[in-house]
């Protein structure tokens, strides 16, 4: 079976999605930045979806999807197996239309965002708490309509769903034409690909010339393995720092619309996007998700191409959890070639950090970790050790200077399993 005779989203079923949702969600602006224009020589406009009820996209392919459910049987209940958005805007939804919602979530799910699902639902809305992964909860929630006879809200691979999603792309476009504007580049985020998907078929229906970028974490390329192998597969293993969008395998009906009207994949690294979390909310006050930057960051991968151009990023979420800006700022530094971790074999004798420091580090080097038990009846002993380097620059010279100190040392960076474990 080819790919054109494969069941595809359609553009009316798009439109039909943004009747519906019309009355019901933000219409989201679409802003100018004068900052991110300025540093890529372009014009950026952000479509900001962070502003949404629930902060994310998620709540128009919820609320869409449940509406099309036939009054008896969404009366009955509806059921969804998420760790995140698309929980907080199926809960809203069944507050809005006073309908029971059963709510899967991994037993590993911060209790920040079972509290927001808990919120948006209120008295209509049942969390169980249910395996440590989310395959786990999502099996659980299949059993549990099977049994009850209710009905499934898919996170993505569903026409409505994704009819939703992509109901935001008629507001981009009409808010294009107001301002006059022809859109050259369109970065949206993949995870399932239910975004993308919406997006991409209203886009190539109104603006064909409109080049559409698919944007991934470099640690969760589903939709780009699919493209290679030419259909979904599931990956060994996913990185899950972009939560949002660490999905395992795409959709069916997602990469059908995907293979008709992406142009094409990129791939973002989690220290990126990282680092660009940082640079919005400093530079504009813009608190955005791992997966709701992952959009912005693709500018710094395709910055050659942008010059003079006009393009419009989807923040598709800001539920980020602010005890993860720690994290992110060391995702950020060592992306940047400014931290570093090693192990490092020290002389057992008094005097030797005080050489380290002077003969070693760089006059604008710090050390951010040090971890030492000195051995009994042992000449030398390892040390985990953390550096920050003043400026990329110092890296060589320090490098040279650590191995005549200890030619045998290990960078952590070159080791991803002592890496997890240690650091």
């Amino acid at each position: 079976m080819t790919t054109k005779t494969r069941t595809v989203l359609t553009d009316q079923q798009v439109k039909d999605a943004y009747q519906v949702l019309k009355p019901v969600v933000e219409h989201t602006p679409l802003q100018h930045c004068e900052y991110l224009s300025q540093k890529y020589h372009c014009n950026v406009y952000l479509k900001r979806e962070d502003l949404q009820q629930v902060r994310s996209f998620k709540i128009r392919g919820a609320y869409y999807a449940i509406s099309k459910t036939p009054v008896a049987e969404r009366k009955r209940g509806v059921v969804c197996a998420s760790a995140g958005n698309h929980a907080q805007g199926v809960a809203w939804t069944s507050h809005q239309m006073d309908i029971p919602a059963t709510i899967f979530m991994p037993t590993t799910t911060p209790q920040q965002k079972i509290d927001q699902v808990k919120f948006f639902g209120g008295q209509n809305t049942t969390i169980e708490l249910i395996g440590d992964t989310f395959d786990e909860a999502d099996a659980a929630a299949k059993q549990f309509c099977s049994e009850h006879s209710q009905t499934f809200i898919a996170p993505f691979d569903n026409l409505n769903t994704m009819a939703g999603q992509g109901s935001l792309a008629v507001e981009i476009f009409d808010d294009a034409n107001e301002k006059d504007l022809s859109v050259d580049y369109l970065f949206a985020a993949i995870g399932g690909g239910g975004l993308i998907s919406g997006v991409s078929t209203h886009t190539k229906a109104v603006s064909p010339e409109t080049t559409v970028v698919g944007v991934e974490p470099q640690g969760a390329m589903s939709m780009a393995q699919a493209f290679a192998v030419g259909g979904p597969v599931r990956l060994e293993s996913v990185d899950t720092f972009v939560d949002g969008a660490a999905v395992r395998k795409v959709g069916q009906l997602t990469y059908n619309t995907c293979q008709k009207y992406v142009d094409r994949l990129v791939s973002v690294p989690e220290g990126l996007d990282s680092q660009t979390i940082l640079e919005v909310y400093s530079k504009l006050a813009l608190v955005a998700e791992p997966a709701g930057a992952l959009s912005i960051a693709a500018l710094e991968v395709y910055k050659d191409q942008l010059p003079g151009k006009t393009v419009v990023c989807v923040v598709s979420g800001g539920n980020n959890d602010i005890n993860r800006m720690q994290e992110m700022e060391e995702k950020s530094l060592v992306y940047q070639g400014l931290q570093h971790y090693f192990l490092v074999s020290f002389a057992q004798r008094a005097g030797t950090l005080r050489e380290f420091v002077n003969v070693v580090l760089n006059p604008d080097d710090d050390i951010t970790k040090f971890e030492y038990t000195k051995k009994v009846n042992s000449s030398n002993g390892p040390v985990l050790i953390g550096v920050r380097l003043g400026k990329v620059e110092n890296l060589d010279p320090f490098l040279q200077r650590l191995t005549k100190f200890d030619p045998q040392y290990t960078n952590l960076q070159n080791n991803p399993q002592l890496y997890r474990m240690l650091v």
